[in-house]
């Protein structure tokens, strides 16, 4: 598969702009208003229930019961993935593509630099270790930010037989593209929007275009910052 993550001018669709704190430089971004944020790290279970049975009412506006509780089930299972990757942030995406209905999910996490010297390194050094590592698809790019680099492939996922009422699991393909924004103390802000569906593959990373061009970063004092180009 190969795409190209669209980058579009800043945009403001949401009232209150995720964040990420990286100890003194903080990131924010610009989700569109068909994701929906997942209550990933509350810690009271009941309360958890209350906002996953409210994204799920907007989400899936005038289904079923029974299709609503199969879908929060569904996301539900998909938390501990999502904790697994580390995600700090999370949030899922609902749209219908010629009458399908379409699922994505997009998350954000922090991570170590590769221990080289400077962005531009930083940069090189983590799209040569991607491309190494698998036959997906990696390209540097220059977002408002600053130098960041994406990645796009396919990997499989899995649904467990009672939720399709099978005897067996499903196997299935994924389809993600991931950013990485390397910070200069030393961290990585790592993106990634995730489709089941491909027929909403188009839509979504379009999308998803929109969200890593919005990525702002900020000192600690609120001051905008940009990091190095890979060509500074």
């Amino acid at each position: 598969m190969t795409t190209q993550v669209e980058l579009s001018e800043f945009i403001p669709t949401h009232p209150a702009p995720p964040a990420l704190n990286a100890d003194d430089i903080h990131v924010r971004w610009v989700m569109p208003e068909l994701f929906y944020d997942l209550p990933l790290h509350e810690k009271d279970d009941d309360e958890a229930i209350r906002l996953l049975e409210e994204l799920v009412d907007k989400a899936l506006s005038g289904a079923s019961e029974d299709d609503k509780t199969r879908f929060a089930v569904i996301c539900a299972l998909g938390f501990d993935e999502l904790h697994a990757a580390g995600a700090e942030y999370a949030a899922l995406g609902v749209i219908a593509v010629e009458n399908a209905p379409c699922t994505a999910t997009v998350f954000a996490t922090l991570v170590d630099a590769p221990d080289v010297d400077g962005i531009p390194a930083q940069v090189e050094a983590l799209a040569h270790s991607l491309r190494q590592a698998d036959t997906n698809e990696v390209s540097e790019l220059e977002l408002p930010c600053g130098a960041a680099v994406s990645c796009i492939g396919t990997r499989e996922s899995k649904l467990i037989g009672d939720l399709i009422e099978t005897d067996e699991s499903l196997v299935f393909p994924t389809w993600f593209i991931r950013v990485y924004v390397p910070l200069p103390n030393g961290t990585i802000v790592v993106m990634e929007l995730s489709t089941p569906t491909l027929v909403g593959w188009d839509t979504f990373s379009t999308m998803f275009g929109n969200v890593v061009s919005s990525i702002r970063l900020f000192t600690a004092d609120g001051s905008p910052l940009i990091t190095p180009g890979t060509t500074a």
